[in-house]
């Protein structure tokens, strides 16, 4: 998995992020004291660069698909700016270690204003509406607006970050995958993403080993 990794990132000299050590990470995070939140995906901790700039840095916890996770986010959004989508500003990969680092995201996710019953602030019905159009102006800029086609696989409303002034922000991208701009098919063997949100279309079966799924804006 490591000489994976590290093949990603000698063959990729146009990626943005900064690559820190371990050493530094735990120095940011002030030795992991302040958790935000944990998954299957591993854990999230609060930490601060040196410049003061507050970021939330997502420790990976077991190993999925030899590394892919983690290959994923850094070889797709480490490419990438855009408004509607988290912003990756770097990484550390350290023998085990893997280790991604965004900017902070006062707002936590989504999913806590929709499916939460702790006494979160509720969101008004035009606040909605400009979280949607912001994740579809993210997801089409995924499409149409990079050099390859980035389809993300997994949008719901806990990949979806908000920022301090609720401006939203697509984020974890381990089941993304890079298509070319002039191919409108892809290639599935299996479902991606997670039950509830997944377009029929990837899980409906026709008895087929392997088939297509349609125009890659048909993603939500």
């Amino acid at each position: 998995m490591y000489e994976n990794i590290e093949d990603l990132l000698q063959s990729n000299n146009n990626l943005i992020p900064v690559r820190y050590s371990y050493a530094d990470i735990k120095n940011m995070a002030r030795g992991f004291k302040d958790k935000l939140g944990e998954g299957g995906y591993g854990t999230v901790y609060k930490a601060k660069l040196r410049s003061g700039h507050l970021v939330a840095i997502k420790m990976l916890g077991k190993f999925r698909a030899n590394g892919q996770d983690f290959i994923n986010e850094v070889a797709t959004i480490g490419r990438i700016h855009h408004v509607n989508v988290v912003q990756l500003i770097g990484f550390c990969v350290e023998g085990s270690k893997r280790d991604l680092i965004y900017d902070f995201m006062p707002n936590g996710s989504l999913e806590k204003y929709f499916f939460s019953q702790q006494g979160v602030i509720s969101l008004s019905c035009e606040k909605i509406f400009e979280i949607a159009l912001g994740v579809a102006r993210g997801i089409d800029y995924l499409h149409r607006g990079c050099d390859m086609q980035i389809l993300h696989f997994d949008i719901k409303p806990h990949n979806i970050l908000l920022d301090d002034t609720f401006i939203p922000k697509v984020s974890d991208f381990g089941l993304a995958r890079l298509n070319p701009l002039d191919n409108s098919m892809v290639p599935m063997t299996a479902a991606r993403g997670t039950i509830g949100y997944i377009a029929p279309e990837l899980f409906y079966s026709v008895g087929k080993e392997r088939s297509h799924i349609g125009k890659v804006t048909n993603e939500i």
